[in-house]
């Protein structure tokens, strides 16, 4: 059946309407880009910046982002009227914000600059409303600045909707509405996974990584100290795009020249301890398979996958590898060779880790990846931040001549590039089973390759018959993580990245507006794969020689492998929620630790509020959280006046506490 086709005119070109879910995405097809602060296609729609909004004849002035296109709309986008709206809105973002924009390091990359810039702000007409707030730096990965957060909500949408974690949210009303993390703690004390995508979607400097510049700087200026680098491989599809490359573009030789020329000693690959992550978790895998035991088996290369694991998954710690990740392995094979070849003390090599991710920074903090106190990585830092160096070093980085890695860390096969998409790990460790079983044949596995967040495939290799899911996104890995318990899904390997499509798209990469940039990243890792001669890790001679030589006796196992822990959700005491000096009738204790959290705990808490509301019992009850790390399946937990009730409801509490007031009457 013929269907007209449905057109909107927007500022007198006609545009045709597809499948466009807004009229903003119309707009922008139409080559014209509204300023926006809080809409990104991923996450729901929000409208609360009001900087998209126009005018559509017969209906007056909408925000495009939350209206539906419609054949016939007359649409126009920068009235007068408009104009002067987004002027204003700006005005007051800027009377309310800190404008030490000099010293930002979100400088020259912040909405909030540009947008002001492009809509011609050259004076502020209102008060300056700004107060001093504390930097938040009590993460190893992320830096808060509540005096740069302009209220957009984007960093509470993706930590809820995309990671399901739910580390910050609104508190307050009107002028004294903020974004704060739970009961206002350090945001490195309480469930955040490290995983930066609160970071990309910020358009301001209010969350920005934790830079080490600094520090690396001081190294490489200590002449006592040998500095060596490692390289990530999702770095070379990507930073080039600070300096002009489109995205997907290889940049390695560029990369290697110019650590060279900043003064690292040595520069090696982060593929070649994938390579070496490949082996380990394959043999892993093939060893549970054949035992059939702690299956599935989950990967864990991604630190914001494992913290996250660790935090509200601490039952399936026995299904997750223990392998350690690619960074982590290359820090202490590096540490434990470097220092016999090159004869200098632990303490005088210097590890950086070249990285696409901030969780990679709280990772090499954990302490079981220290030896004596001495870390395997010493610092790690983001693209963003190499970007940054090189800018500072005055290096033309599109003139440079191409350079080459150092070996033997800097030679590596296809499997090892791999990495850095989602999919790329189940693909490298299944070229390494097939290797294994088929006595060298191996293929491509590119149903891993699509863009899909959630894969799943069965797998025949020789006589055995697997199943896998590929996972990213962690909200995504928690649907199919809840599967597996119930029952409903069967998995003999489950790949988890926290960052959707993988480490291309890491919380210290660059934000790109282009909708193929990641995809253009992955297209550029599978091209390194098939230009580079071996395409399964067991191929690496120098990988065969390292075992050889050095991964001897028990070294392998204590080099390469690591362990887990239960984590409590909040790292506190217990913190006294509603505190009543005077007059008190009932003291009421709640455990949100992991355990209660998961069965509850918060629903409950909510409805006892309400219920001490109506009541008229708040001013009489003193509420105290708790954060016990047990896992008791006991929860959810509360004491009443000294009595606990396991397993608790609306209705057994209200009955206790109905039974504790007739006694004191």
């Amino acid at each position: 059946m013929y269907m007209k086709t449905q057109t909107a005119v927007i500022d007198n070109f006609t545009i045709q309407i597809e499948d466009e879910k807004n009229l903003l995405e119309l707009i922008r097809k139409a080559n014209i880009e509204l300023p926006t602060f809080c809409y990104h296609s991923e996450i729901s729609v929000y409208g609360a910046c009001r900087m998209c909004m126009v005018e559509i004849e017969g209906r007056g002035i909408v925000p495009a982002c939350s209206t539906k296109p419609e054949g016939g709309m007359v649409v126009h986008t920068n009235t007068a009227q408009i104009r002067k709206m987004r002027k204003m809105i700006i005005e007051l973002m800027l009377a309310s914000h800190d404008q030490s924009c000099t010293t930002c390091p979100k400088s020259g990359d912040c909405k909030l600059q540009n947008i002001a810039k492009q809509l011609g702000v050259d004076k502020i007409r209102f008060k300056q409303m700004k107060t001093h707030q504390e930097l938040d730096l009590s993460s190893d990965a992320i830096i808060r600045d509540p005096g740069k957060c302009i209220l957009c909500g984007d960093c509470v949408r993706v930590c809820n909707e995309i990671q399901s974690v739910g580390a910050l949210d609104f508190a307050y009303r009107g002028a004294e509405a903020k974004v704060v993390t739970p009961f206002n703690k350090g945001i490195g004390e309480v469930e955040c996974v490290n995983c930066g995508q609160c970071v990309k979607v910020c358009p301001v400097g209010a969350l920005m990584p934790k830079y080490h510049i600094n520090d690396v700087w001081e190294a490489i200026h200590d002449k006592s100290k040998t500095v060596v680098a490692q390289i990530a491989p999702a770095v070379r599809v990507s930073l080039g795009e600070y300096f002009g490359y489109k995205p997907g573009t290889t940049t390695t030789g560029q990369i290697i020249a110019a650590l060279r020329r900043m003064g690292f000693d040595k520069v090696y690959d982060t593929s070649f301890s994938a390579d070496l992550t490949v082996i380990e978790e394959g043999r892993e895998f093939l060893d549970r398979y054949s035992k059939n035991e702690n299956l599935p088996l989950f990967t864990s290369c991604c630190p914001a996958w494992v913290k996250y694991a660790e935090q509200y998954y601490p039952d399936l710690l026995s299904n997750l590898s223990t392998c350690r990740s690619p960074q982590q392995m290359f820090g202490a094979v590096c540490k434990e060779q470097l220092v016999k070849d090159l004869k200098i003390s632990r303490e005088d090599l210097v590890v950086v880790s070249i990285m696409p991710c901030t969780a990679k920074k709280f990772e090499a903090r954990r302490d079981e990846f220290k030896t004596n106190g001495n870390p395997d990585v010493d610092y790690v830092i983001t693209t963003k931040e190499l970007s940054i160096m090189i800018k500072e070093s005055g290096i033309e980085f599109g003139k440079l001549e191409l350079s080459s890695f150092d070996m033997p860390f800097g030679f590596t096969t296809g499997a090892g590039v791999i990495f850095g998409a989602s999919g790329g790990v189940s693909e490298a460790v299944l070229r390494f089973a097939a290797y294994s079983l088929q006595k060298g044949f191996v293929g491509e596995f590119r149903q891993f390759r699509t863009g899909d967040r959630t894969k799943v495939s069965e797998i025949e290799i020789g006589d055995k018959k697997l199943r896998l899911a590929v996972v990213s996104g962690l909200a995504n890995a928690k649907k199919v993580i809840d599967k597996i318990r119930k029952g409903e899904e069967h998995y003999d390997l489950v790949e988890v990245m926290a960052c959707c499509d993988g480490c291309i798209n890491g919380g210290g990469q660059p934000v790109s507006n282009a909708s193929n940039a990641v995809a253009d990243r992955a297209k550029g890792l599978y091209d390194n794969d098939k230009m580079l001669q071996f395409h399964v890790s067991s191929e690496n001679p120098y990988i065969k020689q390292l075992y050889n030589e050095t991964l001897v006796d028990d070294k392998a196992h204590r080099l390469l492998h690591t362990t887990y822990e239960n984590r409590r959700r909040i790292l506190q005491d217990d913190i006294i929620i509603n505190e009543v000096p005077e007059n008190k009738k009932l003291e009421i204790t709640i455990c949100f630790g992991t355990s209660c959290f998961l069965r509850g705990a918060q629903t409950l808490y909510t409805q006892l509020m309400e219920y001490l509301s109506e009541r008229e019992l708040l001013g009489k009850t003193e509420f105290t959280a708790s954060f016990c790390g047990k896992q008791c399946k006991k929860g959810p937990v509360i004491s009443i006046n000294g009595k606990n009730i396991e397993h608790c409801t609306l209705e057994m509490a209200v009955a206790e506490i109905e039974a504790v007031l007739r006694l004191k009457m």
